[in-house]
């Protein structure tokens, strides 16, 4: 179970992951890579030609080594100069488990936002 904390002085536990994603909006897609991972979004490099907006909703493809791959839809929560960072919106049911996995004891962890 995930504690309760105030949302504006800490955030989920981010854990460091350097993996592949495939990113669609609309008709249009980028390839880029995974920076860090949380239980409750994903930052990601953020494409070169990319254009977009907090608010906009995505479905992400993210391939964790060569048999994870985790499919779920997130929107733009942040976006800075190199990153891109995104809030899950849905997680299928059948990705619950293989995501919680992949953070193990990240999954339940809460760290300190850095101002």
């Amino acid at each position: 179970m995930i504690p309760e904390f105030a949302s504006d002085t800490v955030r989920h536990a981010r854990m460091p992951i350097n993996s592949a994603v495939f990113m669609m909006h609309g008709g249009e897609s980028w390839s880029t890579e995974m920076v860090d991972i949380s239980a409750t979004g994903v930052m990601l490099r953020r494409p070169f030609d990319w254009r977009g907006s907090p608010g906009d909703r995505y479905v992400l493809d993210m391939l964790v080594g060569p048999e994870l791959n985790i499919h779920l839809e997130a929107t733009v929560a942040r976006i800075t100069d190199w990153h891109v960072g995104f809030a899950y919106e849905r997680i299928p049911a059948d990705k619950e488990a293989p995501l919680w996995d992949l953070l193990g004891s990240y999954a339940d962890q809460i760290e300190p936002i850095a101002v």
